[in-house]
């Protein structure tokens, strides 16, 4: 029996529909399903990625501190924190914060100059806060190893709103030294929080959330490798002002400090 003519018509349609869509989310186009990720382990490939980003000389010295804005504020004196030898660098933030989302990305690669993270998470900030559902990552299951320095990180809450609690979950708590440490030195309790080794303190994000909340990962990290992007000279500018910091209090001993 042959088919009719508007039968023929309806499967081209359906078939132009599919690939279209295909194309926009192989593309970046969309992300509706980025928080899917949310937990997911970092695989090895897209790590490889953002370390040879994080080493790229000469995007480090192309960007400088790019756009990066609201530095650490130095501490005059100092007394340096050490952990078990070697300076401490501590991090307190949550999952659902966008502030926190973006300022990971330049944090990660700045760490990733002087060591390596193991089961790297996905996530994305609150889909109910501002610049919803930005892609990021959560140091919350993750671990990092460094000869050269230790690295601490507490993520305080989910990134998903509990309506009876009026608030978001809690997932890590501070010990009694994070605490005294982020009170002290914090006084608004504002997020994210980065201590390097009381060397200096970092409140709040270098840049905004808005310039990756609609993107994805894939899409960030090729950005980042075009130093005339506005994400990479966010971020990598970011990336480049933890350096600083860290390598003081290493006293511009390590490789990357060169």
């Amino acid at each position: 029996m042959a088919i009719s003519k508007n039968i023929i018509i309806l499967i081209l349609a359906v078939i132009v529909v599919a690939i279209v869509i295909f194309y926009m989310n192989s593309q970046g186009s969309v992300n509706t399903s980025s928080v899917s990720y949310d937990n997911m382990v970092v695989n090895n490939s897209f790590i490889t990625k953002l370390s040879a980003i994080a080493n790229n000389k000469t995007l480090k010295t192309d960007i400088g501190n790019g756009i990066a804005s609201n530095l650490p504020v130095q501490k005059t004196p100092y007394t340096l924190l050490n952990i078990n030898g070697k300076p401490e660098v501590l991090y307190i933030g949550a999952d659902y914060c966008p502030f926190c989302a973006v300022t990971r990305w330049g944090l990660i690669l700045a760490l990733m100059r002087f060591g390596n993270f193991t089961k790297l998470h996905y996530m994305t900030s609150s889909a109910s806060d501002s610049y919803p559902s930005t892609p990021t990552f959560t140091f919350y299951n993750s671990s990092y190893s460094s000869s050269l320095i230790n690295f601490t990180s507490v993520e305080l809450q989910t990134n998903v709103f509990n309506a009876n609690l009026s608030n978001y979950p809690k997932l890590q708590n501070l010990t009694t030294f994070e605490s005294n440490t982020f009170s002290k030195f914090n006084k608004g309790g504002s997020i994210p929080f980065i201590d390097f080794g009381n060397y200096s303190i970092q409140v709040g994000a270098l840049t905004t959330p808005q310039l990756i909340d609609n993107m994805n990962w894939s899409t960030i990290e090729s950005d980042l490798n075009n130093p005339n992007t506005a994400q990479a000279q966010a971020i990598i500018g970011t990336a480049d002002v933890f350096t600083s910091q860290i390598c003081t209090i290493l006293n511009n001993s390590a490789p990357a400090c060169k």
